[in-house]
């Protein structure tokens, strides 16, 4: 029966384990995952005495390390305060290496985030020593095992309330004559509460978080987005190459160009004239605003305007034959019309120096596109 039994929990433990397993945690550094608990209680003899009456103070002090989101592993001291008349504060000490498992995270899976409420099972073995007023001090070593409720506290669950009852067992007591270390008459029992801070780890949280899981046909999609990118990279490199080439071709053809040039350059000869050309100003097909890259063309007309004050200026809008007559005849004032404010909202030129007119569908240029304009022209006022 007994067999039957302990094969039975081995069982669901490792059920429970390879389940946890299946989940991949993040925050799993030597650096994540510390906790300091300080804690204060009472230790009793477990037999031959009344609790409250043998009950002496305990204190101690817990550092522990979140190994995975079920096993842990710490270290602790604890002292007990002495209540008779003694040169000692403390009659006693123990300082042990404790072993934790997390219950609800063992039975249960890691949601991601601890429980408001966990149970811990917990054991541990250490170093026990007894003061005395003089020498002959006491050393054993020592036992534990016990359950830890915690309770986890605040939004980020950096801080654990723990009620902690456990079982401390001298393992050297009357072993000789109970010939069992585990012995009731050797144990005490210890009730303490204590209030721990979870460190915040390398994942920005103070405890463990899950990480995302994929399975194997995400994993393949996205190996084959990598190689269809990859290819593509490929190819646009060899493409890359091949204008590369084309472009070293080019500059080798231009450089000959140049150096043929510079053998037979022709004299070119500049006649000044005194005549003041015609300024066009083009038009996007529909529209009638003076677009940003024909307004250099306007500014060359006011700054003439600016440096001869006797010069006025007559604007001519015109319409490419595409759509409606009358449409095309308002189309064409208006950009006409366009010019003109610019020219005065802008550039501050007197509006008494400028005509506009509307001439309806321009034919000056054959290219159809082309009479989408307005053309200023520039005179000497009489």
């Amino acid at each position: 029966m007994k067999k039957s039994i302990i094969l039975s929990v081995v069982f669901v433990a490792t059920a429970a384990l390879t389940a946890n397993a299946q989940t991949t945690v993040e925050g799993s550094k030597f650096g994540d995952n510390w906790s300091m608990e300080l804690k204060a209680g009472a230790i009793t003899p477990l037999t031959h005495s009344a609790f409250l009456k043998n009950a002496r103070p305990a204190v101690g002090v817990e550092f522990s390390k979140q190994l995975t989101p079920v096993f842990g592993l710490g270290i602790q001291g604890m002292g007990y305060i002495n209540t008779t008349y003694s040169k000692t504060a403390f009659d006693g000490s123990d300082v042990s290496l404790l072993g934790k498992v997390n219950l609800m995270n063992l039975f249960g899976t890691y949601k991601g985030t601890p429980r408001v409420f966990e149970i811990e099972a917990l054991g541990g073995i250490g170093w026990l020593h007894g003061y005395t007023n003089g020498a002959g001090d006491y050393n054993s070593w020592s036992s534990r095992l016990g359950l830890n409720f915690n309770f986890n506290l605040g939004e980020s669950k950096a801080w654990t309330l723990g009620i902690k009852p456990a079982l401390v067992y001298d393992m050297e007591g009357d072993f000789n004559q109970h010939k069992s270390r585990f012995n009731a008459n050797n144990a005490s029992l210890e009730l303490t509460a204590g209030l721990a801070y979870h460190f915040r780890g390398s994942n920005g949280s103070h405890h463990f978080t899950l990480a995302k899981l994929y399975d194997q046909a995400e994993i393949n999609e996205l190996n084959g987005t990598i190689n269809n990118l990859r290819r593509q990279v490929n190819e646009k490199n060899n493409l890359l190459g091949e204008e590369a080439k084309r472009l070293n071709m080019l500059q080798q053809e231009f450089s000959n160009y140049q150096a043929n040039a510079e053998k037979a350059k022709p004299v070119v000869v500049v006649k000044k004239t005194t005549e003041i050309p015609e300024i066009l100003v083009s038009f996007k097909q529909g529209q009638s605003a003076v677009d940003a890259s024909q307004q250099p063309n306007v500014e060359r007309v006011a700054d003439y305007m600016r440096s001869h004050q006797n010069v006025k200026v007559t604007i001519k809008g015109y319409a490419s034959p595409e759509g409606k007559i009358e449409l095309n005849e308002k189309l064409a004032q208006t950009r006409a019309d366009a010019v003109k404010n610019l020219l005065i909202k802008k550039y501050k030129i007197s509006a008494d120096r400028i005509v506009s007119e509307g001439q309806g569908i321009g034919n000056m240029f054959s290219e159809s596109s082309w009479n989408r304009v307005s053309i200023c022209t520039l005179e000497e006022a009489k």
